[in-house]
């Protein structure tokens, strides 16, 4: 089997895939592998559209602290924990940006459940494992109650605010912090029978070098955790932990599952209070993007019967890469996935134009080995060897212009840029693979078929 019958193959199932992936209705695979009728196993793809397309929320957060106790870097942290956080509850991709030395910019596509947003958003989660030594008897005293830690007295220092909650009652002092959260290094909701929805967990082995002597010296004795002051739970330790374990308190499903989130994503460096809530409409409306999609479609028709008109078999050799193109960058946008705002699109659509491009350049230089007499076979792999230098060159140097607009795209107010630098880029990269191995492929294996008549018939090269 010839090398271009092999990438006809891997080309086609390569198609196949990608179509499949870009139809609307494809959401994923999940596989049940147990046999308990859950899904265990998959992945899903999804289309995310920005806010300029199908509206949101806006949320502008400040920080609770004063100024001059925390820094730069603290507030970028934070920013990192509240975008983890929102891509872990499944919404759109949102854009998160530090704006000055005190506020953090989130922008939510699609969203419309405010509170929910801002809950997940603005919890500090600050988890403690606190000591309970002695109040075996009591503890249930002090089930959803607000209680007092030494570190929640170092975080009200911090903020400058008094200090509320419940004292050890043999001391009259805060609780006595064990770890924090600092110490885990997952979270995670699990089912459990008998015990119903808990989370388990795992720490960090410096959590383990703190947590492991702890509980060893105090097995038997109960152990608070502690969420943002609150008691979740006061279970009795059974054995030394060094590596991690699991937290109780009666939580539905969805309780565990935000926990756990909450945990896994760290508590916030700095505290942060909603400054505004403003609910976005879709600035372009359904009818101004199924315009600009017809436009879209209409402009892609054009280039395809240009194309085929002009180039002939070439023509449609690049007519079937353009295709594949296509679905490549659909395919990829809904995998990784990419949030299409319009300018997102923009460089979707002239990434389909560098395509066409690639392949103009590749057609006229075998024009131009025909014209010099070589044989149509060695014109062909002479015209694509030429060509594929000039690709790669201009390729590469635009692919370096949208990585420095990505970069700015990182400030505040200028995320539109980095959108559109993303599926630039994406297209650039995959105009390397079909310009050169598709249409290369495809327009080979037309040769070996229509050998003959094409060598009789230039003008059906396009010559």
């Amino acid at each position: 089997m010839s090398r271009h019958r092999l990438w006809l193959i891997v080309i086609i199932l390569l198609t196949l895939f990608s179509a499949w992936v870009a139809l609307p209705e494809t959401t994923g695979i999940q596989l049940d592998t147990d046999g308990d009728d859950v899904a265990d196993v998959g992945f899903d793809v999804s289309l995310s559209l920005g806010l300029d397309l199908v509206g949101g929320l806006r949320v502008l957060l400040e920080a609770e602290l004063p100024p001059g106790s925390y820094t730069i870097e603290d507030l970028r942290q934070t920013a990192n924990n509240v975008g983890r956080r929102i891509n872990a509850l499944g919404l759109s991709e949102p854009t998160v940006q530090v704006q000055g030395g005190s506020r953090i910019l989130v922008e939510l596509p699609g969203e419309t459940d405010r509170e929910a947003a801002i809950n997940t958003i603005q919890q500090t989660a600050q988890l403690e494992f606190v000591d309970f030594a002695g109040l075996a008897g009591r503890r249930t005293e002090f089930d959803d109650q607000q209680i007092l830690t030494t570190q929640q007295v170092l975080i009200n220092q911090q903020r400058e605010v008094p200090n509320v909650g419940l004292t050890n009652p043999f001391t009259g002092q805060p609780f006595q912090t064990v770890m924090t959260g600092a110490g885990l290094q997952s979270a995670a909701a699990a089912f459990e029978p008998g015990a119903g929805w808990i989370i388990q967990f795992q720490l960090t082995p410096e959590g383990g070098q703190v947590f492991g002597p702890y509980t060893a010296a105090n097995v038997g004795q109960p152990m608070a955790i502690v969420l943002d002051g609150m008691v979740v739970s006061a279970p009795t330790i059974n054995a030394r932990l060094d590596t991690g374990g699991i937290i109780e308190g009666g939580f539905t499903e969805q309780e565990a599952r935000l926990l756990a989130l909450q945990l896994r994503s760290g508590a916030l460096p700095i505290p942060l209070s909603v400054e505004s809530v403003e609910s976005v409409g879709a600035t372009l409306g359904q009818e101004s993007v199924n315009l600009s999609v017809r436009a879209g479609v209409i402009g892609v028709i054009v280039v395809l019967l240009f194309m085929g008109i002009y180039y002939r078999v070439p023509g449609i050799a690049a007519d079937l890469a353009l295709v594949v193109f296509i679905l490549l960058n659909i395919a990829v946008f809904k995998l990784i996935p990419v949030t299409l705002t319009l300018p997102a699109i923009t460089g979707f659509l002239i990434g389909i134009g560098t395509a066409v491009d690639g392949n103009i350049l590749i057609f006229e230089r075998i024009k131009e080995e025909l014209r010099s007499g070589k044989p149509l076979t060695e014109a062909l792999d002479s015209g694509f060897e030429r060509a594929w230098q000039s690709i790669r060159d201009s390729n590469t140097s635009t692919i370096i212009i949208c990585a420095i607009l990505f970069f700015f795209g990182q400030t505040p107010g200028a995320s539109i840029v980095a959108g559109f630098a993303v599926t630039l880029a994406i297209g650039l990269v995959l105009n390397l693979f079909t310009a050169v191995i598709v249409t290369r492929t495809l327009l080979s294996l037309f040769v070996e078929v229509l050998h003959k008549p094409l060598t009789q018939r230039a003008w059906l090269l396009g010559a």
